[in-house]
Order: C-alpha cells, then sequence, then structure tokens
C-alpha cells in the first residue's frame, strides 16, 4: 500500500485515524497502541505477504535480545556477545535480502565460477526498519533504552508513516511520544496542519517529481539500447536527464518525508524532518548536513563517531569518512554504482575538510573588502560554490539512475559530442496544456515544438526557485485559516484525481 493510492488516502488512513483515537477516547490506551500496530503490519503486508514474517521475525529476535540484556545480574561480557551476535543477526539480514545475489554474481565472474542465483526478492523498508532496530540494540546495551513493552517496541519498529522509507527515527523519539496522554486525544491543529504537509508532499511527488521521472525513465530507454554513435543520447538531451533525475529525486523522496511527518503530525506524533533545503548547499560537506539527516545522523552517531571520528588525527579522519560514506552506498543497494556513489562522495567530503581552512581565509579576505565590491565578491565566491557543488550533485545522482557504472560513463562522455536535438518523447513529458494560447498571448511563435520548449524552461525554473527560494518546513508556518485550507484541499483534489498515473517512491528500492 503506497501513501499515493486511493485505498490508503480513502479507506486505510480514515480507519486507522477513527480507529486509534476512539480506542483512546474510551481509554483503551494498550488496545489502541495494538489497533495501531495491527493497522502498520496490514500497511506492510499489503506489498506482499510474504514479507510480514521476515519483519515479524526481525523484531522478535532483537526485542527478545533487548529483554535478555535487561536482565538483572547479567554480566558485561555476556550482554557484549549478545550485542555483537544481534548485530550480526541485523546486518546478516540485510546482506542476505539485499546482497547475497550481487556477491554471489561477482564471484562468478572474477572466479568463472557458476554457482546459481536465488533471485531473492527484496523486503521494501528492511534498510530502514533494521537500522532503526540496530540504533536500538546498541542503545540498550550502553543502558540508554529501559522499560520499552513489546507493544511499543514492535510500534516503534513498524509505525506505518515511516515504516518503508524512513525518516529513521530513534528509539527515544516516538516510544515517549505513545506514552503521552496528552498526545493521546484528536488535536485538530495538528489534524489540520498534518494533512497540509502530507498534501504538498502528495503534491511534490505527483504532481513535479513524476512529470521529471517521465523524462528521466525515456532518456535511460534510450541510453541502454544505444550508447554511442548515430541514435545515442545528445549533449542537450544529457543534461535534461541529469537535471530531471535531480530533481525528480529531491522531490519524490522530500515529498514521501513531508508526507510521513504530516501523517505522524496527524496521530499528535512529531517525526523528524528529513531534508532542509539541500540544494541550496554550497559544499557536499553542507549537503549531507541538508539531505536524508536522519540517515546521516545514524552513520555519524553509529559508524563515525565509534571509529574515532576526527579524534585520531587527520588521516584516521579521512579514513573515517570514506568507510561511513561507503557504508552509506552500499546500504543504498546492490550495485556497483551505488558503491561508486559512496566513494565519490566521500572524497568530496575528504577534500571539503582538507580546503576548508584555504575557504575561511579567502572568504574572510573577501569579507573584509569594505563596500558593495565586497559584498560583489563574497555573492562571486559562493555563487561559483553552489554551481560547483550543484554540477557535482547532478553528475553522481546519475549514477543512482545508471543501469551500470559503463552506462554513466558513456553517457558522461557524450557531454562531450555537440549535438543540441532532443527527441520529442522527451520534451512531451513538460508539455502545459493550453500553453500555446499564452504563447500566442505573448506574440510568440506557437508552433507545438516551441510550447514543448517553453514548457521544459518553465518547469526546470519553477522546480529550482522552489529548491533555492520557497521556505522548507523547518522555515514553513503551517496556519489553519480559510486561505491554507482551500489550497490544501484543491491540492488534494488534483493530486487524487491524477493517482492513476502515478508511480512509486524512488526510496522504496533501497
Amino acid at each position: 500500500m503506497q501513501f499515493n493510492s486511493y485505498i490508503f488516502i480513502l479507506c486505510f488512513l480514515p480507519i486507522t485515524l477513527l480507529g486509534y483515537f476512539g480506542l483512546h477516547h474510551f481509554q483503551k490506551e494498550k488496545l489502541a497502541q495494538s489497533f495501531l500496530l495491527l493497522m502498520s503490519l496490514w500497511f506492510y503486508g499489503y506489498f506482499n505477504i510474504g514479507y510480514l514474517p521476515i519483519i515479524c521475525a526481525s523484531i522478535l529476535v532483537n526485542y527478545g535480545a533487548y529483554r535478555f540484556m535487561n536482565k538483572k545480574g547479567i554480566q558485561e561480557g555476556a550482554k557484549k556477545l549478545l550485542l555483537t551476535l544481534v548485530l550480526l543477526f541485523n546486518v546478516g539480514l540485510i546482506f542476505y535480502f539485499k546482497y547475497f545475489d550481487f556477491f554471489i554474481d561477482n564471484i562468478n565472474h572474477v572466479f568463472n565460477a557458476d554457482f546459481v542465483l536465488r533471485n531473492i526478492t527484496l523486503p521494501l523498508g528492511i534498510s530502514f526498519f533494521t537500522f532503526q532496530q540496530i540504533s536500538f540494540i546498541v542503545d540498550a546495551y550502553r543502558g540508554e533504552a529501559v522499560g520499552y513493552s513489546f507493544i511499543e517496541y514492535a510500534l516503534f519498529v513498524s509505525f506505518f508513516p515511516q515504516l518503508v522509507a524512513g525518516p529513521i527515527v530513534l528509539h527515544s523519539e516516538l516510544v515517549p511520544q505513545f506514552r503521552d496522554e496528552v498526545r493521546r486525544h484528536v488535536n485538530f491543529d495538528n489534524l489540520s496542519q498534518g494533512i497540509m504537509m502530507f498534501a504538498r508532499g502528495l503534491a511534490k511527488k505527483i504532481l513535479i517529481a513524476d512529470t521529471f521521472g517521465g523524462a528521466v525513465d525515456i532518456a535511460i530507454s534510450k541510453a541502454s539500447e544505444i550508447a554511442v554513435g548515430e541514435g545515442a543520447l545528445t549533449r542537450a538531451e544529457i543534461i535534461i536527464l541529469m537535471l530531471s533525475y535531480t530533481f525528480q529525486i529531491y522531490f519524490d523522496f522530500s515529498g514521501y518525508s513531508d508526507m510521513a511527518t504530516g501523517l505522524g503530525q496527524m496521530f499528535n506524533l512529531k517525526i523528524p524532518m528529513n531534508f532542509n533545503s539541500p540544494y541550496k548547499a554550497l559544499s557536499v560537506a553542507d549537503f549531507w548536513k541538508r539531505w536524508h539527516m536522519t540517515l546521516t545522523r545514524f552513520l555519524t552517531t553509529y559508524i563515525y563517531i565509534p571509529l574515532g571520528g576526527n579524534r585520531k588525527g587527520k588521516a584516521r579522519t579521512y579514513l573515517n569518512t570514506m568507510i561511513v560514506f561507503l557504508v552509506s552506498g552500499i546500504w543504498h543497494g546492490a550495485s556497483w554504482t551505488f558503491i561508486l556513489w559512496g566513494i565519490l562522495h566521500g572524497i568530496a567530503q575528504c577534500f571539503n575538510k582538507l580546503t576548508s581552512g584555504i575557504y575561511k581565509k579567502v572568504f574572510g579576505a573577501a569579507e573584509g573588502i569594505s563596500g558593495a565590491f565586497g559584498k560583489v565578491v563574497c555573492g562571486l565566491i559562493k555563487a561559483v560554490q553552489w554551481i560547483v557543488t550543484f554540477a557535482f550533485l547532478n553528475v553522481t545522482w546519475l549514477l543512482f539512475r545508471a543501469d551500470s557504472v559503463t552506462m554513466w560513463v558513456q553517457i558522461l562522455k557524450r557531454l562531450f559530442v555537440l549535438n543540441l536535438d532532443v527527441r520529442e518523447d522527451i520534451l512531451e513529458n513538460f508539455r502545459i496544456p493550453k500553453f500555446r494560447y499564452v504563447l500566442q498571448i505573448l506574440r510568440l511563435p506557437a508552433n507545438d515544438n516551441m510550447a514543448l520548449w517553453a514548457g521544459l524552461i518553465l518547469i526546470m525554473l519553477a522546480a529550482l526557485l522552489i529548491c533555492l527560494l520557497f521556505p522548507n518546513n523547518y522555515e514553513r508556518t503551517y496556519k489553519r485559516n480559510v486561505v491554507s485550507l482551500v489550497f490544501t484541499w484543491v491540492i488534494l483534489v488534483i493530486c487524487i484525481i491524477s493517482l492513476s498515473s502515478v508511480s512509486t517512491f524512488l526510496y522504496f528500492n533501497f
């Protein structure tokens, strides 16, 4: 079941809200939590009933280890052994379902072997709910998770808004909210704000991300059919492809995260936000403070810092940084494209650390220039930083969408071939209905090709302006007034009408 589906919006969500708050109204707290847990498992099992035994077994193993770890009189050595075994179980679970076939395939290639691939189906959200359980069991070992009931723990892992594609929530963020009596009753401010946030996220996905997604799918299909020579992607098409995927992945994933946060708010539960205008970043280091922030937090807290962070010298800091980004790449998928993506981001992060002192001196000198000229120099420095960072993101995001590293390299090589032609089926994705009449009113050329190009430019500019100028969820204030409510319901109606043509969320694959 997806957030952007009729059954979720018109059936599952109303029933779950009514049942949860209805049971709380009659002071059936345990029953209300159990109901929400069962509905969350139904939500997950709707994708594939075969997924349910996997997540249930994972919850049982981790909770059993947690209870044993919190027994009185247990020795430190036994706790450490249990922690190691549970971590191996969790990592092994991800490895088997996500990487086993990839590992065997590479063994076959390297050693000319003939091991049979199992074609294992990847359970949705396994990377997310497993990381949440890893964080929990590590905190339990440290004595930071005490007194959790099975229902509380299972609900923390499986709460449906964040189950499939995050955000990666910590137990200390969610479980205390389940226990808060004030949050057990309907709050119409939270409900309306949650609906507004959900509507904006849905619009990001349906109206923006899927528009770019159509162009991306066609361009990648062409690239896989013809890599070089006549019929291969042109320079203009590659630029459109890279920009389209850069916008698609942001509006798709941030749209999902907005919807998850909004759904949590409908239940009076605060789910951490995952994005803070990442395309405003002036460096890769800045980007990772803004993009998928709960993953960055997890990798920093449970990998980077335990490895020593930046406390053991520069060489060790760079090594730890590379390890973290390699793990990030592997976490995203079983492919060399993701591994290379992680390595490139790790190198860029190390480069930022290496040159940060030089940048501070240069920018400090520019700030020391008095008057308007100094402001212009500072502005130019920031503009160059943004252009370099945004270009790097475009090039590396292409690795996410390319079928292989070879395809990625071939596409990038085509950037140096001067050809600005664009296929009509790529442009067709940016058609704005009746836009030719607008061009006629403005006394501009109004042929079909011109209308398509104008649509492309306008949609690209609109997406960029939304990324750079519009307030994000940290900055936006949601007010329950007539204008906001009307705007929200208009967006919802438009999106619901368009539901039949939407695609799945990109991060469902990770």
